[in-house]
């Protein structure tokens, strides 16, 4: 089993600047590559678990999330950074689109997109770790049996600030 480095996206390894939906939104936060890079190095899988209620809001479509998601690995690939999956939750109970406006277990603080990854990358959970920015990152991180979690507090806590060893 191998051990993995679980991110959310927006607020961690993206300013979070609200319901991203198209590439030319998509802004790194300052040290995430550098970050990023020594967690590879070290033998984390880097596996991206992010909320996308946008969806489910009907703010963007999924189409659009798509095009986002397929623009985020070349920007990470160009700075020597693979992720070996990334997950999202399209769904809101309160969402407008009525296909997705539904409770679910993937949706962070459910477990579900962790799980997920776990199975299919043969993820060891306990030698993992979680970084997020919201306190549901943290539970997600929990409820899936995650051995270490770190909710971001910048400017005191950010990515590369964590201990990854």
């Amino acid at each position: 089993m191998r051990r993995a480095l679980f991110l959310d996206r927006d607020g961690v390894l993206n300013v979070d600047h609200g319901y991203i939906s198209r590439p030319e939104q998509f802004e790194v936060i300052d040290g995430v590559f550098d970050a990023l890079r020594h967690a590879q190095a070290l033998g984390y899988l880097l596996i991206v678990v992010t909320n996308q209620s946008g969806i489910a809001r009907g703010y963007f479509t999924a189409a659009h999330y798509r095009a986002l998601e397929d623009h985020m690995p070349t920007v990470f690939s160009a700075e020597g950074i693979t992720f070996a999956g990334i997950y999202h939750c399209p769904h809101h109970p309160e969402g407008s689109v009525a296909a997705l406006a539904v409770a679910c277990d993937c949706r962070k603080p459910g477990p579900g997109m962790i799980l997920q990854a776990a199975r299919e990358h043969d993820i060891d959970l306990d030698a993992s770790i979680m970084v997020g920015d919201k306190q549901s990152d943290i539970a997600a991180a929990r409820a899936a049996g995650i051995g270490r979690a770190y909710l971001l507090d910048p400017p005191r806590l950010t990515l590369r600030d964590i201990n990854l060893g």
